[in-house]
């Protein structure tokens, strides 16, 4: 299963680090939902979940960042290059 991000949610911050949750649709299903960022990255580690965001036509990957310290964040990375997608997503 693939969910798509639709917004984000920012405290303390405005980069990748500050965001705390995340509004998603399942395209296949049509569910909705907002989540804490470290339930979807458990969700992409441990049940091989993905997730995208899109950017015009494109799907971009949401990938999980391990900083060597803090907790581990999310990032959308296209063709090899990280994005700024999360970020720039609408707020909730």
């Amino acid at each position: 299963m693939a969910i798509k991000i639709i917004a984000a949610r920012l405290e303390g911050g405005k980069f990748h680090e500050s965001i705390t949750k995340l509004r998603w649709v399942n395209p296949g299903s049509g569910e909705t939902g907002e989540s804490f960022v470290s339930a979807i990255v458990a969700w992409i580690e441990d049940d091989d979940g993905k997730a995208y965001v899109d950017e015009g036509i494109h799907r971009v990957a949401v990938e999980i960042i391990k900083p060597t310290f803090g907790p581990k964040f999310l990032r959308t990375r296209a063709d090899g290059i990280w994005k700024n997608n999360l970020v720039e997503l609408p707020r909730f």
